[in-house]
């Protein structure tokens, strides 16, 4: 990493508006995709839908099947007073969860929700993340009721737009082989894809490699220091199974490409590398593994597992942003998002897709 690269500032770009995308294209597929070629430093326009060009028969698809929880849910307080919290670890067997709110509360004050939930304020740490305990244990199934999914910001679900389209939400803001719940926000570059576009990959040999890690508040939380290198990843939890590890591995043996679909996969999958990687026979192999991950991957990093990268637009300053530079490098993802915005594609969460080959 040079000095440059180390600089929140030089992570900025301008991104108007009208480009930060409110709801998914109508059909998944149909979603546009950059392709970034880091050797050649091109840059070409496809549509998701042909994402399988960029594949050969064996190499290998790492999806995250992640399940996200529909984690936000509102209250009142005892003076009457609206509150909006996001329940961070929302598949606790418990009465107890962390949570963000807003507008803040002081600790010993309640919170009143329907069908006769309440939720005392216990204590809050130095995240900003308070500790509640419900009067009930099945708050999961009041959130399955209840809640809404935990958009980003950026996506305007205001003054009853939320519930309004909570079940087109709930349905679009999960890809299609989501199954392990607990994750808070979607693995997003892998809403693009569909049934058909996963056969077409399949027929042509590529082999689908799955993992989970549950999508944790702190990969948005803002970087607040100029120098990058003093942020400090918050940790969340991720496995990978023996037979999915021995498809990964496999691959590796038949010198084959790893494509990792999202920085949620990459990070899965160089923190296994990090925690279990050791070299059989000249190639450089993982272990299955369970637990926990605060990996932090910025320009200087050395890749060890993942060949590609398929990602979305990531928001300025924004620790994916930085994977995606370290994938490549600053000033050619920077570049990319420049030709991006002129070629006015949609931004962020629900908008269109990258491949880094």
């Amino acid at each position: 990493m040079n000095k440059t690269d180390e600089l929140l500032s030089n992570y900025d770009y301008e991104i108007p508006k009208e480009l930060i995308a409110q709801r998914p294209c109508g059909n998944r597929s149909d979603s546009r995709l950059f392709v970034l070629d880091r050797e050649k430093n091109t840059f070409s326009h496809k549509k998701f839908s042909d994402i399988d060009e960029f594949f050969s028969e064996g190499d290998c698809l790492v999806i995250n099947n992640a399940k996200v929880v529909a984690s936000r849910i509102f209250g009142k307080k005892e003076t009457g007073g609206k509150v909006e919290i996001l329940l961070t670890n929302p598949l606790l067997n418990s009465k107890e969860y962390k949570a963000l709110i807003k507008p803040r509360i002081k600790i010993g004050k309640k919170i009143i929700f329907k069908d006769g939930y309440e939720c005392l304020i216990k204590s809050q740490d130095e995240n900003g993340e308070v500790l509640l305990e419900f009067n009930k244990s099945e708050v999961l199934e009041f959130m399955e009721k209840f809640g809404l999914m935990p958009l980003p910001p950026y996506i305007n679900r205001k003054d009853g737009l939320g519930a309004e389209m909570s079940d087109f939400d709930k349905e679009r803001y999960q890809t299609i082989y989501a199954k392990e719940r607990g994750a808070i926000a979607a693995p997003t570059a892998g809403l693009h894809f569909t049934t058909t576009v996963l056969d077409n990959l399949i027929k042509k040999g590529v082999k689908i490699a799955c993992l989970t890690l549950y999508v944790g508040w702190g990969t948005f939380k803002p970087i607040l220091s100029e120098n990058i290198n003093e942020h400090k990843m918050m940790s969340e939890s991720f496995l990978i199974d023996k037979k999915n590890v021995e498809i990964i591995n496999s691959t590796i043996r038949e010198k084959k490409k790893i494509t990792a679909v999202g920085t949620t996969s990459a990070r899965a999958l160089e923190s296994a590398a990090k925690k279990t990687g050791y070299t059989d026979g000249g190639f450089f192999q993982i272990k299955e593994f369970e637990g926990k991950t605060d990996i932090f991957i910025r320009p200087g990093y050395k890749f060890n597992i993942v060949n590609r990268l398929i990602t979305n637009f990531h928001l300025p300053k924004s620790t994916p942003l930085m994977m995606a530079s370290a994938f490549s490098s600053r000033k050619q993802i920077l570049s990319a998002y420049k030709e991006a915005v002129k070629e006015k594609y949609r931004f962020f969460s629900y908008g269109d897709a990258m491949i880094i080959l």
